[in-house]
């Protein structure tokens, strides 16, 4: 185990976070070759009021680094929420990644994800597609990174979710498949001495006669640094989308804040 890094977060989310493909994150550099290295992220409560409500949330990220520079990276995130027997939320992703541990230029990007969010009708959405990803700056207190690339979406939709939370009158089931060209930028920067911001955003664009009603998402993330074993998180997302293919509402966004402790 003496290659395995371990970082706990413990969050308070405020509202429910959006699903949407995550296709940037940042790696931390190392001044030593790991094989390893992971992070988990495990919530759990359990509140009686006239109800018992039960809350489960975790995130996790496992990246396996390649001595030629590149690396696997697998991503996983879940929420379930209950209200007695009711569903609050369940939504949740898993993704598997090989791409440059930014050390080039222009280096190959691909992706598979599944995830799903029961609240919203979306019973799966299962894709694979590849970026080219280009370095712009990478200097020790900032860094951009763009990319553009084409992924193949499949999707099915159903309002009789037991989740599902909004109108279910005149709807029925719906499956949709598609290419969407992605763009993508990330960009991070130091503000203070131990204040760190970083932040992804990513436009798809369907491939259809739909292709000027896109997919926009936005991630961010503030960092500050207490010392080498503490620190403070404050994340902000939101996922704006027209082109959706049940009525539910075109903007969602999440607010987290956490504390930071690293072993």
């Amino acid at each position: 185990m003496k290659h395995l890094f371990l970082l706990f977060i413990i969050g308070f989310t405020s509202l429910s976070q959006a699903q949407v493909l995550n296709i940037d994150r940042k790696i931390e550099t190392d001044t030593t070759f790991r094989r390893v290295r992971a992070t988990f992220n495990f919530n759990f409560s359990n509140d009686k009021q006239r109800r018992t409500l039960v809350d489960f949330t975790n995130s996790s990220e496992i990246d396996y680094f390649l001595k030629n520079k590149y690396l696997f990276i697998l991503l996983s995130q879940t929420e379930v929420s209950f209200n007695g027997k009711q569903t609050l939320e369940n939504n949740g992703f898993f993704q598997l990644r090989f791409r440059d541990n930014d050390s080039r230029k222009i280096a190959p990007d691909l992706f598979t994800q599944y995830q799903w969010n029961g609240v919203q009708g979306m019973e799966r959405r299962a894709l694979i597609g590849a970026n080219a990803r280009m370095r712009w700056l990478e200097k020790k207190q900032s860094d951009l990174y763009t990319s553009i690339g084409v992924f193949y979406e499949s999707e099915k939709w159903n309002p009789f979710l037991n989740s599902y939370a909004f109108q279910k009158d005149s709807l029925g089931i719906v499956n949709r498949n598609m290419f969407r060209l992605n763009t993508s930028a990330k960009f991070a920067f130091k503000i203070a001495k131990n204040i760190d911001f970083a932040g992804t955003t990513f436009v798809q664009f369907p491939l259809n006669s739909n292709f000027i009603t896109p997919r926009w998402f936005f991630d961010s993330n503030l960092y500050f640094t207490v010392n080498k074993h503490l620190g403070f998180t404050i994340h902000y997302d939101h996922n704006f989308d027209t082109y959706r293919p049940l009525p539910i509402d075109d903007y969602y966004y999440s607010i987290t804040t956490g504390i930071q402790l690293k072993f």
